[in-house]
């Protein structure tokens, strides 16, 4: 496997397990698996951009993408490919370079376009039949941590990663 350039992910169903909680006040909420910002930290040691594509447009994504320091966020997307499609011209990278993980119909057009393309356990064999790759885990269940220690074991790198951590807090 080759190491990508941009890792790229769905929110609903993939960093949540696809509820969504509303109060009769109408507020709403996701729950996310804090084990998740550990993929994100792992991408970003090694100066790899992560971004989060959702057909949702939602404060409680922008919120947690800031909290990771996530740059890229794209919300309210309905065809995905063509962000992707843009995302990759604007950085000069080649589809191949993309890693994405979704689970549902709304992500089979990018699953079946980048380089490295997964699902979590649960999405539907429909969907997972577009993937390279299916995750153990259930979305909302830190698959895309999953999703990230699978790509740098593959790629040789969690080792280098954790050295790269656990220099960086020693030097604070």
């Amino acid at each position: 496997m080759k190491l990508p350039k941009l890792v790229l992910t769905d929110i609903d169903g993939v960093w949540t397990d696809g509820g969504m909680y509303y109060a009769q006040n109408g507020n709403e909420w996701k729950k996310f698996n804090t084990a998740d910002s550990a993929g994100v930290l792992f991408f970003q040691l090694l100066k790899i951009p992560v971004g989060i594509i959702t057909g949702e447009q939602t404060t409680i994504v922008e919120n947690r993408a800031k909290k990771l320091n996530i740059n890229i966020l794209k919300m309210g997307v309905k065809n995905k490919l063509d962000v992707v499609n843009e995302l990759a011209k604007n950085m000069n990278i080649k589809l191949e370079d993309i890693a994405y993980i979704g689970d549902d119909i709304n992500d089979i057009q990018v699953l079946k376009s980048v380089g490295v393309s997964a699902t979590p356990a649960d999405a539907p064999e429909y969907v997972a039949s577009f993937a390279k790759y299916r995750m153990k885990k259930n979305g909302g269940s830190g698959v895309f941590r999953e999703f990230s220690e699978f790509i740098l074991s593959e790629c040789a790198l969690m080792d280098d990663v954790i050295k790269i951590y656990l220099n960086s807090i020693r030097s604070q």
